[in-house]
C-alpha cells in the first residue's frame, strides 16, 4: 500500500511544509527532493513487496519493532515501538503502534483491505524520547534516553511508576539491553557526559546509580553494542573517532581500542552471529567493517552515502546483509559476499559490487531505521517530517539466489590480509 491515509484519531496526517524563506540553493534542494520522491513512488510497485507510509502527529526520534506477531482476519500484524519529540509544544509520550499489513497482496488493490499503523498504547515521557528499547526476555520492559540524562525504565503494563536510573550529567542516545538470558537485566547507557553507565536493574533497591561506569572516550559517546556470543563484551564508539571494546570481567579501561575513522563515529554494531566482526559508522560519510581479533586494520570500507552515516544494522535473516542510514535521507543495503567483485563501467556507475539496495522513499533526514526480527526483508523507517514507513524489499529486485546463498562462500573469502573463518583464532 503506497502512501496509506490512517483514520485513526491518533495520528493526524500532517504533511511537511516548505520554508517559505528558504533561499534560491534550497529551493534548487528541495525541489531535486520532489522528483526524486516522485520517481521513487512510481519505481515502488516494482522494487517492494510491501510499501506503507503514515503521517504521525510528531516525529520520532526512535523506532524499533516488537519480537510479537499475530495473524487474524487477513492480516499480519506486530507491534511498533516510538517515541515523540514535541520540543514542549506538548507532553511527550512512549508509544506503542500496531502495524497491520494484508496477508494478500500488499500493493495497490482495489479491495477494501488496506495496510495500516495505528496507536494502541502510550506513556506519559518526561521530555523528547531520544531512543527507547525493549528488554528481549521480556518485552514489557522498556528503558528510554531522556534528554536530561537519566534513562527510565518502564513496565508497560504498570507505566506510572518507571524506575529512574542516575549516572549521566547530559542526555545522549546509545541504549543497549544485554541480549543473553543470563544477564537479560543489564543496560548499558552511551552519553555526551563521555560516559558509558551499566545496570543491572535486578539488583536496583533504592540505589539507581550504575553499578559500573567506564571513562576512557574523551568526546560524546554516542553508540554503544553488546556482542552477541560473550555476554561480558561490548563496544563503544564516539566523536573522539574511537572505537573500543570493553570486557566487563577485567574493570573499567577497554581491552582494545583504535581510531576507526577520520570523523565522529554515530554508530557501531556487532555482527548477531560472527562474535569478530563488526560495524562502525562514520560522519566521514563511510561505514567501517573490523575483525576484533585485528582491530588495527580495517577490513572494509563501504563508501557510497552523500552524508554522514548515523546508522548502520546487521540484518537477523541474512548474516552477510547490513544497513546503513545518512543524512542524505537513503537507507543502503549491502551485501559482503560482492566486495572485491568485477564490475562493468555501466554497473560501477551505480556504485561497488557490495551496494546491493537503495531505499530512497524519505524526503527528510531518517531518524532511525530497524530490521523486522519476525519478517525477512522487512524495515521500519521513522524521519523528521513526521513520516514513518514500512517497507520491504522485493525478493526478485535483489536476486533470491544471491540472498539465499550460503554463508560459508564469504566466511572463506580473504579480504586483503584477513581471511573470513567461522573458527576462532
Amino acid at each position: 500500500m503506497l502512501d496509506n491515509e490512517s483514520t485513526s484519531p491518533f495520528i493526524s496526517l500532517l504533511f511537511p511544509s516548505q520554508d517559505t524563506m528558504a533561499d534560491a540553493v534550497n529551493e534548487q534542494q528541495q525541489q531535486q527532493i520532489n522528483e526524486d520522491y516522485q520517481l521513487w513512488k512510481k519505481t515502488a510497485p516494482v522494487l517492494y513487496d510491501v510499501v506503507v507510509t503514515q503521517n504521525l502527529t510528531w516525529p520520532t526520534l526512535t523506532c524499533q519493532w516488537l519480537p510479537e506477531l499475530s495473524r487474524d482476519h487477513g492480516y499480519t500484524s506486530q507491534g511498533l515501538l516510538i517515541g515523540t519529540n514535541t520540543n514542549d509544544e506538548e507532553t511527550n509520550y512512549t508509544q506503542f503502534l500496531s502495524v497491520d499489513i494484508p496477508q494478500a497482496d500488499p500493493l495497490p488493490t482495489t479491495t477494501a483491505q488496506k495496510a495500516r499503523i495505528y496507536l494502541v498504547q502510550q506513556m506519559e515521557h518526561p521530555g523528547e524520547v531520544n531512543r527507547a528499547r525493549y528488554q528481549p526476555s521480556n518485552p514489557d520492559i522498556i528503558a528510554t534516553k531522556t534528554r536530561d540524562g537519566p534513562v527510565l525504565v518502564y513496565d508497560r503494563t504498570n507505566p506510572l511508576t518507571p524506575i529512574r536510573l542516575t549516572g549521566h550529567s547530559k542526555e545522549g542516545y546509545g541504549l543497549a539491553w544485554n541480549p543473553h538470558s543470563g544477564k537479560s537485566n543489564h543496560l548499558l547507557s552511551a552519553g555526551f557526559d563521555h560516559l558509558i553507565c551499566h545496570w543491572d536493574i535486578g539488583l536496583i533497591a533504592d540505589d539507581k546509580t550504575p553499578y559500573q561506569r567506564y571513562e576512557a572516550h574523551t568526546d560524546c559517546v554516542e553508540d554503544v553494542s553488546w556482542n552477541a556470543t560473550n555476554d561480558s563484551v561490548f563496544a563503544s564508539v564516539a566523536d573522539d573517532k574511537k572505537l573500543m571494546i570493553w570486557d566487563t570481567r577485567t574493570g573499567t579501561s577497554p581491552t582494545q581500542k583504535v581510531q576507526a575513522h577520520k570523523a565522529e563515529i554515530n554508530s557501531v554494531a556487532f555482527h548477531p552471529h560472527q562474535e569478530w566482526m563488526i560495524a562502525t559508522g562514520s560522519s566521514d560519510k563511510t561505514i567501517g567493517l573490523f575483525d576484533t581479533r585485528k582491530l588495527g586494520r580495517k577490513l572494509h570500507s563501504f563508501d557510497m552515502h552523500d552524508g554522514e552515516v548515523h546508522q548502520v544494522a546487521w540484518s537477523p535473516h541474512d548474516e552477510p546483509i547490513i544497513a546503513s542510514a545518512a543524512m542524505d535521507r537513503k537507507i543502503m543495503i549491502w551485501d559482503l559476499r560482492r566486495i572485491g567483485e568485477e564490475q562493468t563501467p555501466e554497473d560501477a556507475e551505480d556504485g561497488p559490487p557490495e551496494l546491493m539496495f537503495v531505499h530512497n522513499g524519505h524526503t527528510s533526514r531518517i531518524s532511525e531505521f530497524d530490521w523486522n526480527p519476525l519478517e525477512p526483508w522487512m524495515i521500519a523507517s521513522a524521519a523528521e517530517d513526521n513520516i514513518i514507513q514500512v517497507w520491504q524489499v522485493c525478493y526478485d529486485t535483489i536476486g533470491r539466489r544471491a540472498i539465499r546463498a550460503k554463508w560459508d562462500d564469504l566466511c572463506d573469502k580473504p579480504l586483503g590480509d584477513t581471511t573470513w573463518s567461522k573458527r576462532k583464532s
